[in-house]
């Protein structure tokens, strides 16, 4: 399968093939929504497309999405991962404001590398890792079978036990 900026190049240069003809948007539209199906661009996309192609000389046109200004996302790259996950393992209770600071990225950045890459949720004010392995699961889950059985045996005696 194609990857999807693959497939926005096609769609883009199926677009500028039938505007060169002369064919409206809604007309590309439809059509490529026959071929392309639930991958096919926006009618509004196809439309912006459209006027942009039209008055363009097809063989000078590129396709392919051009650099833009602005700063890169190298926010989330392996080295500030790592930055981030060594700073809350030697202290649980650091604030997100306290890595970005250090590390010298964003708040929202330090979430990202925090909540999505690495992981982590807040438990009491403390970042703790989000994960459960096949085992600790069958453990807790054969915990709590044990826990249930003799309860069931014990009946009230199993409450006041402890």
């Amino acid at each position: 399968m194609a990857s999807s900026n693959d497939l926005l190049i096609k769609q883009r240069s199926v677009i500028e093939f039938l505007a060169a003809e002369g064919c409206s948007a809604t007309k590309i539209h439809a059509r490529m929504k026959t071929v392309y199906g639930e991958m096919c661009i926006s009618d509004c996309a196809v439309r912006k497309s459209v006027r942009f192609f039209k008055g363009e000389d097809p063989r000078e046109t590129i396709l392919s999405d051009r650099k833009r200004s602005g700063r890169s996302l190298s926010a989330s790259d392996t080295a500030h991962r790592e930055k981030v996950d060594c700073m809350i393992r030697a202290n649980r209770s650091v604030k997100q404001k306290e890595i970005a600071d250090e590390v010298g990225i964003s708040k929202e950045r330090v979430h990202h590398i925090v909540t999505t890459v690495l992981d982590y949720r807040k438990v009491s004010a403390r970042w703790v890792p989000r994960q459960l392995i096949v085992k600790m699961k069958l453990q807790r889950k054969d915990m709590c079978t044990q826990l249930s059985e003799l309860s069931n045996a014990e009946g009230e005696a199993f409450l006041h036990a402890f």
